[in-house]
């Protein structure tokens, strides 16, 4: 029995990643430095094409059962961005992070994750068969082996800093502080938000005289992201952007941040992984670190398992890098583009009003809504010319959506015979065929879909047998037998 993976870091990334190698059949132990289960949270939303991922695997009605619902705009750079002419997949829902934990922490805890909190990684050694960690816990060190070793432990990751991967630093950093606050009942001016010639100044109603506000100051350097936040702070910084001093009745939570907007060198360094914050540092707007951390880990977990379990095809866990890094950086630029359009505000203002018209045309403000969301891999295929449907994320069409949920992949076949269905016979442990009236307009005839929801293979007549084994091969390894 081979040892179990290791994650390091009990996030949104780090559970799902662990529901997905258990639902896979594979070990795993999830080390989360916290003891308490958090009550507030940086990220306050969830994508509509993260809910449709998480709904193949069941999860999409725990996540709504928490009471999200949409906003009627997105923002991008302090523009508002409108969603009346997309579909839900390119919505945004307003649930804050900690909920979202809540559902992945119950779904692992049925699933038989080894959630360990209270434990810190604080050293690793791997080797050509595993890797060795040093754990510390009430005031102990133990060790601890894992087959992989995967850091999902933020953006000050210990993991990544210890693997010797580098997060290159461009000087994009700044001061940034978050408080949910109550505000006296006659200081409402005090809050108008927006852009400042130092920086930014946010707030966000989240119940009757209850806000979310944020200040980010350019140029500005604070302290250590683990340095307590003081009440004094947060007013000092929203008073040097305002020129105003507010009332806050009660603070009840505060929390800083400030990286600079960057993706790791590299998201593997042998039998060590990068997911989620870890892997790449995003500007806090839109919570795409979130949300793409999320995407990392339904990429991840079945390429693991197959490697773990011995029955990856070569190449398939280098892939997780070849396809997320690309992700990242263009998640980066997207980030980065909000950066360019809000400082300094003095000289990006004219950009700002041409930028501003722009998107009152429905394309654009549909193109940048999409920009960072929508997700297409660029995927090898047989043959000269691939089919327009490879690499695409599909719908979730139900018949597929049931097979997918079991941690498979599914194979759509529309074809009147029985041959597409005997070719990937021999696969039947790790995908599912559907034939079903519901898959009918997928847009092909036949339709390999990975485990992740993203197209592998796509025949339009149907008769490509052999470009449907080179892929079975290709993702999913040696037949059976």
């Amino acid at each position: 029995m081979s040892d179990p993976v290791v994650v390091a870091g009990g996030g949104p990334t780090g559970l799902l990643l662990a529901c997905e190698l258990r639902l896979a059949g594979v070990g795993v132990v999830v080390l989360e430095r916290t003891t308490e289960d958090p009550e507030h949270s940086q990220g306050m939303a969830v994508h509509g094409r993260t809910l449709e991922a998480l709904e193949t695997r069941g999860l999409a009605e725990r996540v709504r059962a928490q009471g999200i619902f949409p906003w009627p705009r997105t923002p991008f750079s302090f523009f508002w961005l409108d969603l009346a002419d997309v579909g839900e997949q390119d919505w945004t829902f307003a649930m804050p992070q900690w909920k979202l934990l809540r559902v992945l922490r119950d779904r692992a805890a049925e699933l038989g994750v080894d959630l360990r909190r209270g434990h810190e990684l604080v050293g690793l050694e791997q080797d050509a068969d595993g890797v060795s960690v040093t754990v510390a816990a009430d005031g102990a060190e133990y060790a601890l082996r894992g087959s992989y070793l995967v850091g999902a432990d933020g953006p000050d990751s210990r993991v990544r800093s210890l693997a010797g991967i580098a997060l290159p630093d461009d000087g994009s950093g700044y001061s940034g502080l978050l408080g949910d606050v109550v505000i006296a009942d006659d200081d409402h001016e005090t809050f108008d938000a927006g852009l400042r010639p130092q920086g930014i100044f946010g707030a966000l109603p989240l119940q009757p005289g209850t806000l979310r506000l944020m200040t980010i100051e350019f140029g500005a350097k604070g302290p250590a992201a683990d340095e307590p936040v003081t009440a004094d702070e947060l007013r000092d910084s929203i008073e040097r952007l305002t020129g105003k001093r507010p009332t806050l009745r009660e603070v009840r939570w505060l929390s800083r941040f400030g990286h600079p907007t960057a993706v790791a060198d590299r998201y593997r360094s042998g039998r060590v992984l990068l997911a989620g914050d870890a892997a790449h540092v995003l500007f806090i707007s839109g919570t795409q670190g979130l949300n793409t951390g999320l995407q990392d880990a339904l990429n991840l977990g079945w390429k693991l398992a197959a490697e773990v379990q011995g029955r990856a095809a070569p190449g398939l866990l280098d892939s997780y890098e070849i396809e997320r890094r690309a992700v990242g950086e263009r998640v980066r630029a997207h980030a980065l583009a909000q950066l360019a359009l809000m400082h300094p505000l003095d000289r990006v203002e004219p950009l700002r009003l041409l930028f501003g018209e722009i998107l009152e045309l429905p394309e654009a403000n549909r193109h940048v809504l999409q920009a960072a969301t929508l997700t297409r891999y660029d995927l090898p295929h047989p043959g000269e010319q691939a089919h327009p449907l490879l690499g695409e994320r599909i719908p979730n069409l139900p018949p597929v959506v049931r097979v997918l949920t079991e941690g498979r992949a599914a194979l759509v076949d529309n074809t009147p015979g029985a041959a597409v269905a005997d070719t990937a016979a021999a696969w039947k442990d790790r995908v599912g065929v559907v034939r079903d009236e519901e898959a009918a307009g997928i847009g092909a005839a036949v339709v390999l879909v990975r485990p992740d929801g993203h197209v592998a293979f796509a025949d339009a007549g149907g008769e490509d047998l052999d470009g449907l084994r080179w892929a079975l091969l290709t993702w999913f390894g040696d037949p059976v037998g």
